[in-house]
């Protein structure tokens, strides 16, 4: 017979593999979405996994004798708590600030009932096999299963099933090794055992069948929970949740619950991204678009006839997406996406200008917020040098650059590292109403600030279809007050890949004064 007991076991222990690792990476993903910073949720989550992991072997010890119900018994309370780990948290979403206690409770639950797997089937297959073989081949078969249940998260899972039923796979798995480990060792089992675990394995199938049915409306409730508007729309992706919420006629983009965009003001905000980095070259232009996957910076940027080609790079090609074929954005951008000088490319802003064999007029990143580590070397003097160098030399660069007045540490920041990349800047700023006051900071190589600032102030906006930008607007733009929060830049870190230092000022804003 195939299925031996030994080979049984070996494939229960393959299989359970799978399922742990990817609820480990479901539960990292779940802290990234809702609590931000991946490198910190990441590390958080694998850490007190591995951890609890140890303890549940630590546990398995004391166990001496029905060491095989015990084994089923574990796998179908596996199959229970991880099949419903993402129902379990959007259920509780409208109920609770500390959605960072659930994650990590549940992490550590799930990781110390791994943890007591491989040492029970051990044991249960010494039966079968000597010592030396036996520990090698269990920890073989787990390992190899882990290998796998990475490569169907990475590729499968993340990208079609989502966090809605993703989870019912794993959990589907687990149910599985329960039933097949039942079955093939029922003969070993006593009588009640057999007929309890019968039992909990046809509620666990039933239970696990109506989960599968109720998940998206319970998905649905505790995302819009969330948020005050009603959610329209919401896609998880391999790098972001997002989520498209209406009120009346306008409507909000946000990115990881981060807010980026208003319908009901955008124009204040790709107004002044575009049209005064626009205003410090002349002649034909190339332009590279970071970010901006919504299609606004498109959508101004196309209102100048001499514009020869737009690159629009955004490593994802789900909001690309979005923001070329959903009819709300369609409507925002005015189908930006479409016009032949558009070419949209999916991948790391970094990577793709430090391989790009080519150069450009106008270089606009429009990045989110520099909150965590991966964000931050977006704003770093590195890929600010890259910048520099594929800027021709007429050529202008602008970057979003948080609030001067909520970040301001932040704020400053970016300037001075810019200027360290070899720029000269100018900041900017324009108050969003959905945003409060923001800015940005334009960077050339040969105009000094002063002849910026001249050059912006005598613009004249009356051949372009604006909303918002006017001559006047340009003084208020480039003119700014005294700092909200005193910073003494001179004692201010540049901003480097190997010394990240503003996604930690970010951090210390003070968004109470807006919020």
């Amino acid at each position: 017979m195939w299925l031996t007991p030994s080979r049984t076991l070996k494939v229960s222990l393959f299989a359970t593999g799978l399922s742990g690792i990817v609820a480990e990476y479901i539960l990292a993903t779940m802290a990234t979405y809702f609590l931000g910073d991946s490198v910190f949720q990441w590390t958080i989550i694998l850490s007190l996994m591995l951890f609890s992991m140890g303890l549940g072997s630590r546990i398995s010890r004391m166990f001496k004798t029905q060491l095989l119900e015990k084994y089923i018994f574990i796998e179908l309370l596996l199959s229970a708590i991880t099949s419903f780990s993402a129902l379990f948290i959007y259920m509780l979403m409208p109920y609770t600030t500390s959605l960072d206690v659930i994650i990590y409770g549940l992490a550590t639950i799930v990781g110390f009932l791994i943890g007591m797997e491989i040492p029970l089937v051990t044991r249960i297959n010494s039966e079968y096999e000597e010592l030396s073989v036996n520990i090698a081949n269990m920890m073989e078969n787990d390992y190899y299963g882990s290998l796998l249940g990475g490569l169907f998260f990475a590729f499968i899972g993340i990208r079609f099933l989502g966090l809605t039923y993703t989870p019912f796979v794993v959990g589907g798995v687990n149910l599985i090794v329960a039933l097949v480990v039942m079955w093939r060792f029922r003969n070993l089992l006593p009588a009640r055992s057999k007929q309890r675990y019968t039992i909990s394995g046809i509620a666990g199938i039933t239970l696990f069948t109506g989960g599968v049915i109720f998940a998206k409306p319970i998905v649905q409730f505790g995302d819009q929970s969330r948020y005050n508007e009603k959610v329209v729309f919401t896609q998880e992706t391999s790098y972001q949740r997002i989520t498209v919420t209406q009120w009346e006629d306008h409507y909000w983009l946000y990115l990881n619950q981060g807010k980026q965009l208003s319908s009901f003001d955008e124009w204040l905000y790709h107004e002044p991204l575009v049209h005064p980095v626009m205003g410090l070259t002349k002649g034909p232009t190339d332009v590279l678009v970071m970010g901006a996957g919504d299609g606004c910076a498109l959508r101004e940027l196309l209102k100048y006839d001499r514009i020869r080609s737009i690159t629009l790079v955004d490593l994802d090609s789900m909001m690309t997406k979005v923001g070329k074929e959903h009819p709300i954005f369609r409507r925002i951008n005015k189908d930006a996406f479409y016009s032949d000088k558009v070419t949209v490319v999916n991948d790391d802003a970094f990577h793709y200008l430090d391989t790009a064999q080519r150069f450009f007029d106008v270089i606009i990143a429009d990045f989110p917020d520099p909150k965590t580590v991966e964000l931050n070397r977006l704003y770093t003097t590195e890929f600010y040098k890259i910048c520099y160098h594929k800027i021709r030399p007429n050529g202008a660069f602008i970057t979003q650059a948080t609030s001067p007045y909520y970040t301001t540490k932040v704020f400053r920041c970016i300037e001075k590292t810019l200027e360290n990349a070899g720029f000269n800047t100018l900041p900017i700023h324009n108050h969003v109403y959905t945003f409060g006051e923001w800015a940005w900071i334009a960077g050339s190589k040969k105009l000094s600030r002063n002849q910026m600032k001249n050059r912006l102030q005598q613009l004249d906006y009356e051949n372009l279809d604006v909303r918002w930008l006017t001559p006047e607007a340009s003084n208020l733009m480039t003119s700014f007050g005294q700092d909200l929060i005193k910073v003494d830049t001179a004692q201010m870190d540049v901003n480097s890949i190997h010394h990240p230092v503003i996604y930690r000022y970010y951090k210390e804003g003070s968004w109470s004064f807006f919020f």
